[in-house]
């Protein structure tokens, strides 16, 4: 049945639409109530318990909406699906139900497909972004979500961590140092694609991770970076549309505008170096267009 839905829906849109569906990218450690808060969150004036949560189930379309939690990026799934259903039976949502792909031959399965196809929204979890691309890339259960992102006015699909460093594409898997100043120290792959051009990092300002993205842009500057500190998210609407909420800051790294780096003359090992890189801070209510432009598929 979604499979034939999926076509339905995909076989009048020939071109490449504006996503009718929104993105919620969380940069991990989104507060849920009841939780000890952190130094920041205590000092920050303009900190909102649950706030994230809440705009998540507020966007939610329908009257009794189910929200699809999906664990797949966790080595304890069963224990990461439960912490989400319980905040959200603790914030109204009774219908909450879990996609346990723990393969990808579950990634396939008729009933994981139906599950997709009645979400009225997908909480994609923490844990690492390389287990969900190796498993979810090129399967019908992430063509399905792509399809509903794409062409279901109201769908949401948010992803916290590595749920959220998956969404885009290039997608940041590792850094081996520290800093992330030398060539060679920060594995990039592919991501999920829901975002392109776009390479998404998490728990950024906690972990000291700019150098690590402007690495990454350095070597694409065709790409923007995103950086999402803790209890901080971005919205994105209209496929470009960034929208920040949460007690944080949304690091925006722009090399659009590099003018000079070293990176493609100095060898693996070596501490590169870029100018005239554009750095953006934005906090909750700030908004920012993505420079995306249409892909030409020729």
């Amino acid at each position: 049945m979604a499979k034939n839905k999926v076509s339905d829906r995909h076989k009048h849109h020939k071109e490449s639409p504006i996503p009718r569906g929104s993105l919620l990218a969380i940069g991990g450690s989104e507060s849920k109530g009841g939780k000890e808060l952190s130094e920041e969150q205590e000092k920050n004036t303009d900190f909102k318990d649950e706030e994230i949560l809440k705009y998540f189930i507020s966007s939610l379309k329908g009257s009794d909406p189910m929200v699809l939690v999906v664990p797949t990026a966790s080595t304890e799934p069963e224990e990461s699906a439960k912490d989400y259903i319980e905040e959200f039976h603790k914030l109204g949502i009774k219908n909450v139900e879990v996609l346990d792909i723990r393969n990808r031959m579950d990634a396939r399965k008729p009933e994981f497909l139906e599950m997709v196809e009645r979400a009225a929204g997908i909480m994609i979890t923490g844990g690492d972004q390389l287990r969900l691309t190796s498993i979810l890339g090129g399967s019908p259960v992430l063509q399905l979500m792509k399809e509903r992102y794409t062409y279901d006015e109201g769908f949401i699909i948010a992803g916290t961590s590595a749920g959220a460093a998956a969404m885009s594409t290039p997608m940041i898997y590792e850094g081996e140092t520290q800093g992330g100043y030398i060539k060679g120290d920060v594995r990039i792959t592919t991501g999920l694609e829901f975002l392109k051009n776009v390479a998404i990092d998490t728990h950024f300002i906690q972990r000291g991770r700019i150098v690590r993205v402007s690495q990454c842009i350095a070597t694409n500057p065709g790409c923007i970076g995103i950086g999402l500190e803790e209890d901080t998210a971005i919205c994105v609407t209209k496929g470009n549309e960034v929208k920040v909420l949460g007690s944080g800051l949304v690091t925006i790294v722009d090399g659009l505008g590099i003018t000079e780096t070293n990176i493609y003359e100095i060898k693996t090992g070596e501490p590169f170096s870029v100018r005239d890189m554009k750095v953006h801070l934005l906090a909750a209510g700030d908004t920012y267009s993505l420079p995306i432009y249409d892909q030409l598929h020729i």
